[in-house]
């Protein structure tokens, strides 16, 4: 059987070289070695035992048929050996082409493994950063910026922090890898997730800085011990305040200086959740003592502890209470007290909960109306958030 030798700059070496079956960080240590090769041409005049690798390759193939092409030999069976047997006098540069197919195959690597790649800007355009990969040159959108760029340097436009990284390295992540379209796509978010996503648990608190808003919630960039923003995280609409918040933009602009609260990590997607309105005590939770407090100030009589048949309870409670004796995990429902504030807080009824959880399968609600304010004890084994729903859907049926 006919054997052919395979030199360095053959497409089958390179293509061997990047076999898939091998491990992606194999990969980059084999590149990185060739990379140095190709970029330091002097290396080979001047071999040095401590700092260069020889390659002998060898390579069978099942028939010596002149007519095959480039393409056909590159799909031979070729195994690489590292040692010292081969001068480095034989090993010649290998053709473009080649290179760019083994810089795809690493480019897939990275994607696949999810290393982090430390990439030089070349230049940038209307959409992002051109960033050198090898021989590549992929392309970072400016959405998959770290949000730190713009942070430390808010009044400059998109296009003049591009303009200033030029010729900086950046870490970033291989998001797309597709050879035959030409697409090699970056993200430096994604890079610095896997930095700093480790170091914050939900519940953390954070200074942050309000970027984008939309109609749904404002995206929020986190600070760290460092100073510089590296996270970005969601506040819902619904996590912004308490009140009834119709665009978010009357409560928050870009740039606004905001504490927010972590309620979410989403690892697989590389999500946070975030709230403002969790670090501020729900004014909806309120007790009758916390209404009306008893520190000497109010009139002897403001308060008062009765049989709830003996109070009268103010108008629409009659009608509320039977609907939540309706409600399943309710079994009673009674007036124990009532108060009087100094000032009238509304003319309408509005029902409060407490901030207490229950106790005892029993449960407080308030129930406020001019300056008169009535403390109702619900028997449930409903826990507050079951309370709540219940209550929502009993106003929702009571006129």
């Amino acid at each position: 059987m006919p054997v052919s030798t395979a030199t360095l700059g053959s497409v089958s070496f390179l293509s061997q070289l990047f076999n898939p079956d091998v491990s992606s960080l194999s990969c980059f240590l084999n590149h990185t070695k060739l990379s140095t090769l190709y970029s330091k041409p002097s290396l080979l005049k001047k071999p040095s035992s401590s700092s260069l690798y020889n390659l002998k390759v060898s390579a069978s193939s099942a028939s010596a048929n002149p007519k095959t092409d480039n393409s056909q030999q590159a799909e031979a069976a070729v195994t690489a050996i590292l040692d010292n047997s081969v001068s480095t006098d034989e090993i010649k540069p290998a053709p473009a082409p080649a290179r760019r197919s083994a810089d795809w195959k690493a480019a897939r690597a990275y994607m696949h493994s999810g290393f982090i790649y430390g990439g030089r800007v070349e230049g940038f355009n209307g959409g992002g950063l051109l960033v050198r990969f090898y021989s590549l040159v992929g392309f970072l959108p400016f959405p998959q910026l770290s949000p730190s760029h713009s942070c430390k340097e808010p009044n400059k436009t998109i296009h003049q922090i591009a303009k200033g990284l030029v010729g900086s390295i950046l870490s970033v992540k291989v998001i797309q890898a597709e050879e035959e379209s030409r697409k090699l796509i970056f993200s430096e978010k994604e890079a610095v997730w896997t930095k700093f996503s480790t170091k914050i648990n939900v519940g953390d608190v954070f200074e942050g800085k309000v970027g984008s808003v939309e109609d749904y919630g404002a995206f929020v960039h986190l600070r760290f011990p460092d100073g510089l923003y590296h996270l970005t995280g969601l506040v819902h609409v619904s996590e912004v305040s308490w009140d009834l918040v119709q665009d978010v933009r009357d409560i928050l602009t870009e740039g606004d200086d905001v504490r927010v609260k972590v309620v979410n990590i989403d690892r697989g997607k590389s999500r946070l959740t975030l709230s403002i309105k969790q670090l501020e005590e729900d004014p909806l939770l309120e007790t009758l003592d916390k209404v009306i407090p008893q520190d000497g100030s109010a009139d002897s009589d403001s308060l008062t502890t009765s049989n709830s048949s003996t109070i009268e309870p103010l108008p629409g409670l009659d009608a509320i209470f039977k609907e939540l004796l309706q409600e399943d995990g309710i079994n009673d429902v009674r007036i124990s007290r009532q108060g009087f504030e100094k000032r009238v807080v509304s003319q309408d009824l509005q029902l409060w909960l407490s901030n207490a959880p229950p106790s005892d399968n029993m449960f407080t609600l308030l129930a406020r109306a001019g300056r008169q304010v009535q403390e109702i004890q619900l028997a449930t084994s409903l826990d507050q958030e079951g309370i709540k729903k219940a209550l929502q859907r009993v106003l929702e049926r009571v006129p």
